[in-house]
């Protein structure tokens, strides 16, 4: 136990060096983008005592280590800051409304959308990629262990716009089960959202469907030329047996590494589908801040999604170990 303390503590401490190391490069690129709000805001009768009275007010007009600083500190304390779209400025000479809706506030009913898109994706796509994946190595070669590879490979190489609008075509115009715009709100139960939210989630489905299947596969296919999966065999277990009993406990970490990783997946790669939907999800928000330069929430979108994607990876990590212990003694 002591053990694997220790290795879930060097896992955390990498985590939050890898995040910290991603809020620099998420910060130093924002700052290497062209214009800023305050331009964007004024357009084109922009001038430039507007444009700095607006700079000044905002603390855009400090050094941009300053301002990092400043951000991280907040960010700590939970505080993302004041999204400058939703800040009102008198006559465009600066005195913001400090009172307008905070970048927390505007980011909780998104996140919770995309959680909520990213767990129905997930309920189909984990137990339907790992049946078809242990069904494609329970018969190997067979027609349905090709035709399950052509589709994956087929749905692999497809955009996820262009497989958005195929099954817009095909579920929502042709026979329409679905509605082709998932426009979900707080006053809809359960069921509503989850009608809506069918079809982008399926979307999603086939996206990551594929490399869980074929990882399942691969792990499984690989096992099975194991000598004690030939003492099985000859003490005759039967094939679906052998499987289940003895070739999945041994092929779980590479299982989970890649589950966890289209997890991820699903939480941050959802900007797409979301913008194709026109799903109100954290995807959509973050479009919608980079196209008015609206800082606060870039940031806390991509520094989010930075944070799924570690702590996914380290949930992965601590399964493997668990279900693996050789790697609890690395060499």
């Amino acid at each position: 136990m002591t053990a694997i303390l220790t290795l879930v503590g060097k896992r955390l401490a990498l985590g939050l060096l890898t995040l910290f190391v991603v809020s620099v490069i998420i910060f130093a690129a924002i700052e290497a983008l062209p214009g800023d709000f305050a331009e964007e805001i004024l357009g084109q009768g922009a001038t430039p005592e507007a444009v700095a009275a607006i700079r000044r007010d905002l603390g855009l007009d400090q050094t941009p280590v300053a301002r990092y600083f400043s951000w991280l500190g907040g960010v700590v304390q939970g505080d993302f800051g004041v999204s400058f779209a939703q800040l009102s400025f008198a006559g465009n000479f600066g005195t913001a409304n400090r009172d307008a809706v905070t970048v927390a506030d505007q980011i909780a009913p998104r996140f919770s959308n995309t959680i909520f898109l990213a767990s129905v994706a997930a309920a189909i796509s984990v137990p339907l990629s790992l049946t078809l994946g242990l069904l494609a190595a329970l018969y190997r070669g067979s027609f349905y262990d090709r035709f399950i590879n052509v589709f994956t490979l087929s749905s692999i190489s497809s955009p996820e716009f262009f497989v958005s609008y195929i099954l817009i075509l095909f579920l929502a115009v042709v026979f329409p089960v679905f509605p082709s715009i998932s426009n979900i709100n707080a006053d809809l139960d359960f069921f509503q959202r989850l009608e809506r939210t069918l079809l982008p989630a399926l979307v999603l489905t086939l996206v990551v469907m594929a490399h869980m299947m074929r990882m399942t596969r691969a792990a499984i296919v690989n096992l099975l030329a194991s000598p004690y999966i030939e003492m099985a065999r000859l003490k005759g277990v039967k094939p679906w047996q052998v499987i289940l009993r003895h070739a999945l406990p041994n092929a779980l970490a590479p299982i989970i590494n890649v589950i966890a990783l289209n997890l991820a997946y699903l939480v941050t790669g959802v900007v797409v589908v979301e913008v194709v939907f026109v799903y109100p999800g954290i995807g959509q928000l973050f479009v919608d801040a980079v196209k008015f330069r609206d800082m606060p929430i870039v940031q806390a979108c991509c520094l989010i999604f930075a944070a799924a994607y570690i702590l996914l990876n380290l949930t992965a990590d601590v399964m493997s170990i668990l279900t693996n212990p050789r790697l609890r003694h690395p060499k």
